[in-house]
C-alpha cells in the first residue's frame, strides 16, 4: 500500500515562504507523476503544480514565478517551494502520485494546512 505523507505547512505572513514536502512509501515514486493540489474553504480542489517522471513541469497560472516543484527520486520525496505567499494561497495542500498508463494508480496524501495572514 502506498502512503504519501505531507509536511511543512503552517502559518506565515504575506510575502513569506514555506516549503512543503511529501514523502512516498513503496516503489512507485520514480515512475509517478507527482503533483500538489490545494483546496480552499468553499472551493474546488485545484492543481497547483506537477512534475512528471521525466521532469516535465506544470504550474497553475496563479502560482507561476512564485512556486517551484521539485523531486528527489533517491529520497522518494517531492517538494513545493512557495515564495511571495499571498492570503489567497491559504488552503489545504494535498500531495498526489499518479500514473496514467498501465498499471494505473492515483494516490493522495492526507493534506497539510497552509495559512497566509495579511
Amino acid at each position: 500500500q502506498v502512503q504519501l505523507v505531507e509536511s511543512g505547512g503552517g502559518l506565515v505572513q504575506a510575502g513569506g515562504s514555506l516549503r512543503l514536502s511529501c514523502a512516498a512509501s513503496g516503489s512507485i515514486f520514480s515512475s509517478s507523476t507527482m503533483a500538489w493540489y490545494r483546496q480552499a474553504p468553499g472551493k474546488q480542489r485545484e492543481l497547483v503544480a506537477a512534475i512528471t517522471s521525466g521532469g516535465r513541469l506544470t504550474y497553475a497560472d496563479s502560482v507561476k514565478g512564485r512556486f517551484t516543484i521539485s523531486r528527489a527520486n533517491a529520497k522518494n520525496t517531492v517538494y513545493l517551494q512557495m515564495n511571495s505567499l499571498k492570503p489567497e494561497d491559504t488552503a489545504i495542500y494535498y500531495c498526489n502520485a499518479n500514473k496514467t498508463r498501465w498499471p494505473f494508480y492515483d494516490y493522495w496524501g492526507q493534506g497539510t494546512q497552509v495559512t497566509v495572514s495579511s
